[in-house]
């Protein structure tokens, strides 16, 4: 239990978590894992701010040089606006739908424990429910 306070405690002051290398994060883009003293940064990442939108950065990019190779396809715009579209909605809805799945993966990868993914969401609806019961639930 005490391994799961130590990795959640990162991401209540991100400014001291150590950031790793230049080398260690093109491998972390790429799959790899990071070594134990990173781990905080990886839950940082992970559940942190902006999670979403590195999270789709990350599998976009390598999308974009096909979409403008097929863009440079002769024929009329049409087509080829099309093409592009066929596939970048669904690789963005699927994107999307399986983000939690992923980012548990990059969890569990790392030896962390998955329940951190949502422990923004958890203590959200904590504070909405205490605000409830003390609106509504007053003890008579």
């Amino acid at each position: 239990m005490t391994e799961t306070t130590d990795n959640t405690t990162p991401t209540s002051d991100p400014t001291t978590t150590p950031e790793p290398t230049a080398r260690q994060h093109l491998g972390y883009v790429l799959g790899r894992t990071l070594p134990t003293e990173l781990h905080p940064w990886v839950v940082a990442d992970t559940t942190g701010p902006g999670a979403t939108r590195r999270y789709a950065t990350r599998c976009l990019t390598p999308l974009i040089p096909i979409l403008a190779g097929l863009l440079l396809i002769p024929g009329p715009w049409i087509i080829r606006t099309g093409m592009v579209l066929l596939l970048f909605l669904p690789f963005v809805y699927f994107l999307l739908a399986l983000k939690s799945i992923y980012l548990r993966h990059r969890l569990v990868s790392h030896g962390l424990d998955p329940r951190l993914l949502n422990v923004h969401q958890q203590r959200r609806l904590d504070q909405q429910q205490a605000s409830y019961e003390s609106r509504y639930r007053s003890a008579p």
